[in-house]
């Protein structure tokens, strides 16, 4: 390792219109007595929903901030990781001097996976990616009848297990999994193993609005970590750190 001290000069220049590099003065950063790898971990990290739409103002969408993925592409930008962050429909700035590139549905949020995860180390998928989405899209505003109505759905592809079916022997993948508390870590593991993950963060229901998270890593080994209930930035530090320490 080297010691070095990044300088990030202001930018707020648009490279597209989806694409945008948030740039401030600052130095970045003091970490482990400053030194940082000499070529930085490329971390590919997702967050927030995906809006599934049935027409062109509404949507199917599950609940999510994304505030775990924004604390996790903050900590892996403190920690000198050269991070890409997919973001969905949150209403919010992402964390700053990050490249971050928006999508809304998981048609979106697919291309930019197959676009972005080839040229990863790390993916961490923290996404929350709706399990289905309208067969059909009305192009307009569907209007209110007072009837019942119906709407098929399909299930959207699972984008993690597509990801892990294509991955280089060198990459990583650690996905997240939500459920409620007397099937989680059943359930987690299930999805570990059923997706092909290296890592997978047993996530109960209880976070979703919480700033805190009582997290467990199952890990394809069959061994499990837990730091316990920590501030969801902290978790994100943690999380950053190990898979800095695991490579």
């Amino acid at each position: 390792m080297t010691a070095r001290l990044a300088i990030l000069r202001p930018d707020t220049s648009r490279h597209s219109n989806k694409t945008q590099t948030f740039g401030y003065e600052r130095v970045l950063m003091i970490y482990r007595g400053c030194a940082m790898p000499d070529k930085p971990l490329k971390i590919l990290i997702t967050a927030g929903p995906t809006h599934e739409p049935i027409d062109r103002v509404r949507y199917i969408a599950n609940r999510s901030s994304g505030a775990m993925g924004l604390a996790l592409a903050a900590a892996a930008r403190d920690a000198g990781c050269d991070v890409t962050l997919l973001l969905g429909p949150i209403g919010g700035a992402p964390p700053e001097a990050i490249r971050t590139i928006a999508y809304t549905s998981s048609h979106d949020l697919t291309s930019e996976l197959d676009r972005c995860f080839k040229d990863c180390d790390v993916l961490i998928m923290a996404a929350a990616v709706a399990d289905y989405r309208p067969r059909t899209y009305s192009d307009g505003k569907l209007p209110r009848t007072g009837q019942s109505m119906t709407i098929e759905l399909e299930p959207v592809p699972d984008l993690v297990a597509r990801c892990a079916a294509d991955k280089r022997a060198e990459q990583r993948i650690v996905g997240f999994a939500l459920e409620e508390p007397e099937v989680l870590r059943r359930r987690a593991a299930e999805k570990l193993q059923r997706k092909g993950l290296d890592a997978i963060v047993a996530n109960p229901l209880k976070t979703m609005g919480s700033a805190d998270i009582d997290a467990t890593l199952i890990l394809a080994s069959g061994e499990s970590l837990s730091p316990g209930v920590l501030p969801k930035d902290d978790f994100a530090k943690w999380l950053v750190e190990w898979i800095q320490s695991d490579g």
